[in-house]
């Protein structure tokens, strides 16, 4: 029966958060979101530097951020 409560709650919840919910008149509180130093960015410079030593490639890896650190993961250290 629990099982049976869950199945049908997750849904429900799911549409209320989509949608808005009851009385939703179509508005959304804008939210900035300002720049910074994400997890991707750090991970890649510490990886980047481990790999190569260079501050140049460290700091162009971690523009690149997640895209190098799954590149890392794939492509073997020469």
């Amino acid at each position: 029966m629990r099982n049976l409560y869950l199945f049908l709650l997750i849904p429900l919840l799911w549409l209320t958060a989509c949608t808005g919910g009851p009385g939703y008149d179509g508005y959304v509180v804008p939210v900035y979101v300002g720049p910074g130093v994400g997890l991707g960015t750090i991970i890649a410079v510490v990886v980047s530097w481990s790999r190569n030593k260079s501050i140049l490639w460290a700091i162009i890896h971690g523009i690149l951020g997640w895209f190098y650190v799954i590149y890392a993961l794939l492509v073997p250290k020469k």
